[in-house]
């Protein structure tokens, strides 16, 4: 499966964006997917994942509440929300898909399937 990540760009503090991670190939219904992030000097770290076949989500602690992953099947695509926006969130997003059930992936190696990032940059 191709994945492509698509939405970022610069933003004040406190607005919005709404990623977007498209997929080509193979039905993403049939995956369980995340959202990573990568600030510069850091590590790639989980943001949030949804399962399937039952959409069960997760949080990485500091988006709780602000962001919000879903998936569009009929699109083939998976979305997140993010509002409130700070400047601590600014990083390169990633998509991913793995196709284990029943199972929210939150470690890079548990993913198959990754896209290209997409920028975020929030502005104080």
């Amino acid at each position: 499966v191709q994945l492509q990540a698509s939405g970022g760009g610069p933003v004040q503090a406190g607005g919005s964006l709404r990623l977007s991670c498209a997929a080509s190939g193979r039905t993403l219904s049939y995956y369980g997917m995340g959202w990573f992030r990568q600030a510069p000097g850091k590590v790639r770290e989980f943001v949030a994942g949804v399962s399937w076949p039952k959409d069960i989500t997760q949080y990485e602690d500091s988006v709780k509440g602000r962001f919000t992953i879903s998936r569009d099947n009929a699109k083939n695509t998976v979305y997140l929300q993010m509002d409130s926006l700070e400047p601590e969130d600014t990083a390169v997003y990633y998509c991913a898909a793995h196709s284990r059930p029943f199972y929210i992936a939150t470690t890079r190696g548990e993913y198959d399937y990754w896209g290209r990032g997409t920028q975020v940059t929030v502005s104080s």
